[in-house]
């Protein structure tokens, strides 16, 4: 069942996904208003809540499991939601089991070692998920529209040339190859965003007094370098999307639409991690089994011996009621007619059958069978 699950999400976001070694150009590659026509906002709120609640239950089996770990890399221009994303789809999940970091301007310390040295320090343990909101890809992104920043970062001059951005490039798929390796699954996802939608979202910004913290001058000033940014997140979405960390773009004109793939893009990373909770040896179920017999003795005069297993028994004998009952039911109904079984009034056949529908169906596979036969009893 997880298998099929992975494969309906896995159909939805392969749109998304930067194919490895394929050269791609945001502009004519990418569609930043594009939203899927079977879906409606007022849908999709319903499906991203349902999205956030399965990926709580998956990560509950990460944390349980402790021998992997997530890191989500959020990269965009100013104004393309990376704080909305995470604060919607991080909504649902246990805050131990999550961190978050935002990466300003490096600091004397941080410019006195490597340029990955600073994000290496924020890295998730085992059982845990890390976001970065920007990350080390600011290295070639912001530092290689404004070279003058590789000044700063004391590099020995031989180094400061125009191969040094294919050679971080390299550095940066090695050291995510090696994350991977250890156990340490790399999501990346790029919100892509038009210049007009940056703009109406800027003005939104000064326009309301209680938006104004959100905006900076710099950040006007720094449309004035999106050609060399468009050019810039092309190259590296082309030379970094690998196998092991392929690059998802997120059309994010739209954000509930943005909200939604994103909890699409995690929740498959997860769930091609398939985490387990861990099975007991049997001398420690012998030993639950001892404690489960002293507390069921325990139980004072009236009450149920083990309140939570007759609870799940009651529930049991109610959901059989309900469906004898449905059965019946059934039986009464007058059986459609067969002539055109199947088709539709205009005679085109089962509309399921449009590949829209079955992508929208993708969208549900989260929630519509919860997380799998393996996922604890546990409340």
């Amino acid at each position: 069942m997880a298998d099929k699950r992975a494969r309906r999400i896995a159909k939805f976001i392969e749109p998304l996904r930067v194919q490895p070694g394929k050269r791609v150009s945001l502009e004519r590659d990418f569609d930043p208003g594009y939203k899927a026509k079977f879906l409606k906002k007022k849908d999709g709120e319903e499906l991203l809540q349902q999205g956030v609640e399965a990926l709580s239950e998956y990560q509950d089996r990460l944390a349980a499991q402790d021998t992997y770990g997530v890191l989500v890399v959020l990269q965009a221009l100013d104004a393309a939601g990376k704080d909305g994303t995470i604060r919607h789809v991080m909504s649902g999940v246990n805050p131990q089991g999550v961190s978050v970091h935002s990466f300003k301007v490096p600091s004397t310390e941080e410019l006195d070692h490597d340029y990955l040295w600073r994000y290496a320090t924020h890295l998730p343990a085992r059982g845990d998920i890390a976001i970065f909101n920007r990350s080390y890809y600011e290295e070639v992104l912001v530092v290689r529209v404004h070279p003058e920043l590789l000044e700063r970062q004391k590099l020995p001059k031989s180094m400061r040339t125009t191969r040094i951005w294919n050679r971080r490039f390299h550095e940066i798929n090695e050291w995510e190859r090696h994350l991977v390796d250890n156990g340490f699954k790399v999501v990346k996802l790029f919100l892509n965003l038009s210049k007009e939608e940056q703009r109406a979202r800027f003005l939104r910004r000064i326009d309301l007094l209680e938006k104004n913290w959100k905006f900076s001058a710099a950040d006007a000033r720094e449309r004035g370098y999106w050609e060399a940014y468009q050019k810039a997140f092309s190259d590296m979405l082309s030379k970094t999307s690998t196998e092991w960390a392929p690059w998802y773009v997120i059309p994010a004109d739209h954000k509930w639409f943005a909200r939604i793939c994103a909890v699409a893009v995690i929740g498959n990373a997860i769930l091609e991690i398939d985490p387990k909770y861990p099975v007991l040896a049997r001398e420690a179920r012998d030993g639950l089994a001892e404690v489960k017999a002293e507390l069921m003795a325990a139980a004072p005069k009236g009450a149920e011996a083990d309140p939570f297993a007759a609870e799940q028994a009651a529930k049991a004998k109610s959901d059989a009621k309900d469906e004898a009952s449905g059965d019946d039911e059934s039986d009464d109904e007058e059986p459609e007619a067969a002539e055109g079984e199947g088709a539709t009034d205009d005679g085109s056949g089962d509309p399921s059958d449009d590949g829209d529908s079955d992508a929208g169906e993708a969208l549900a596979a989260l929630s519509a069978e919860g997380p799998g036969d393996d996922a604890s009893p546990e409340d």
